[in-house]
């Protein structure tokens, strides 16, 4: 059965067609419209609903453990919320962590706390309570915001393994080479990439025609998910979204092993064994991180376009949710409490905060105490502090 998709508005969305006022403009009579309302403003609103929202169907196949996944995610959310605000909160405050390093890790931190809330609350509210109505303007943008902070934080950590590079196999030109306007042209650099990566592919998808099922089979607006519910042809879409992701994942993958692998050839060069166990404690947080990051990214992209056939489609949302949610997590414990630096700051930040009775008995001074000694039938006052 063949149907005409209806016009579309802006960010294309479907118009509601007007019904006529009566043939020859003559008003359809009073009497008449009574007798119609009821159908036709139930039908009118099924539509309005069908065209105006998409329905985030959750995690597919596993409605009935929606509440038990609720769990872990709130508790992974929760984590990653506080974490990185602590993290930006003593960066930002501490003048003596105003170094690009620090910069970069508190940048990081902020694109991990937009990336996670962009989807974590809608998400739980899926698992709470079933409701999985969003908005066409509302999808998109998380679309967008979503595949955006991603970029980004490719960027980041491609430009944190510079700056560990530079300190480690070039330490006597790292203020010259990591300046000020080095890292402000970095950093625009980073937002540039993103943003002109992603443009053009949301403005494709939001130009499809949307006139079948807006039932999303995904926990939020992922960009496959969503392109096949197109009554149009949504490869063109789906293989720039594929080609970018390769191509901007590739080059920083590249990029940062290259550093990574300069940096331990200069660190099993350093004649101190403690200097390269803790330089190697170091590079394997980050490395760590980084397998965490991109691994998941690439599995969970790759597997959309294998199809259910292969993957069951309930693992690759899984694997797409947790995506957004571990490495947010993990990022503040391995890059900022791993941190001497910043971990003393948390630490007497945490110290000052407590009670003052507890911290007067925790630091109370002890006195001196006198010890009367005899020597040689002669009697003298000492004092001696006590240990």
């Amino acid at each position: 059965m063949e149907f005409e998709c209806p016009q579309r508005g802006a960010l294309g969305i479907p118009l509601i067609p007007t019904p006529p006022e009566g043939e020859q403009g003559v008003k359809v009579k009073k009497e008449e419209r009574e007798e119609v309302s009821p159908v036709m403003g139930s039908l009118f609103n099924h539509t309005l609903l069908n065209t105006a929202t998409f329905i985030l169907l959750g995690v597919p196949g596993l409605e009935a453990a929606h509440l038990w996944l609720a769990v872990p995610l709130s508790a992974m959310y929760s984590i990653a919320l506080l974490g990185n605000v602590i993290i930006v909160t003593v960066i930002w405050t501490d003048s003596a962590l105003h170094e690009p390093m620090y910069h970069f890790l508190c940048v990081l931190a902020a694109v991990d706390i937009v990336m996670s809330t962009s989807v974590t609350p809608k998400i739980l509210t899926i698992f709470w309570s079933g409701n999985g109505i969003i908005g066409f303007a509302a999808c998109f943008t998380q679309m967008y915001i979503i595949h955006a902070t991603t970029a980004v934080e490719t960027g980041l950590l491609l430009a944190m393994a510079f700056d560990r590079y530079i300190a480690i196999c070039k330490p006597l030109h790292y203020q010259t080479i990591l300046t000020p306007r080095t890292m402000i042209g970095m950093g625009m650099g980073i937002i540039a990439r993103a943003v002109t990566a992603m443009t053009p592919m949301t403005w494709m998808v939001v130009h499809l025609p949307y006139c079948a099922s807006h039932e999303i089979p995904h926990s939020y607006c992922e960009h496959m998910a969503v392109a096949k519910l197109a009554c149009a042809d949504h490869m063109p879409s789906s293989l720039y979204s594929l080609i970018v992701s390769f191509i901007i994942v590739g080059t920083d993958v590249t990029f940062i092993a290259t550093s990574y692998t300069l940096i331990l050839r200069a660190v099993f060069r350093l004649p101190s064994r403690d200097a390269r166990v803790k330089a190697l404690s170091t590079c394997g947080s980050h490395v760590s991180v980084m397998v965490l990051y991109y691994l998941p990214a690439m599995v969970s992209i790759y597997m959309a376009w294998l199809g259910e056939d292969i993957v069951p489609l309930h693992t690759q949302v899984l694997l797409a949710d947790f995506y957004l949610v571990i490495p947010p997590m993990l990022n503040p414990l391995i890059y900022g409490l791993k941190t001497k630096r910043i971990r003393e700051r948390v630490w007497n930040a945490l110290a000052n905060s407590l009670p003052d009775h507890i911290c007067q008995n925790s630091a109370k001074e002890k006195r001196p105490i006198r010890v009367f000694v005899m020597e040689h039938g002669k009697s003298t006052w000492g004092a001696q502090a006590q240990k």
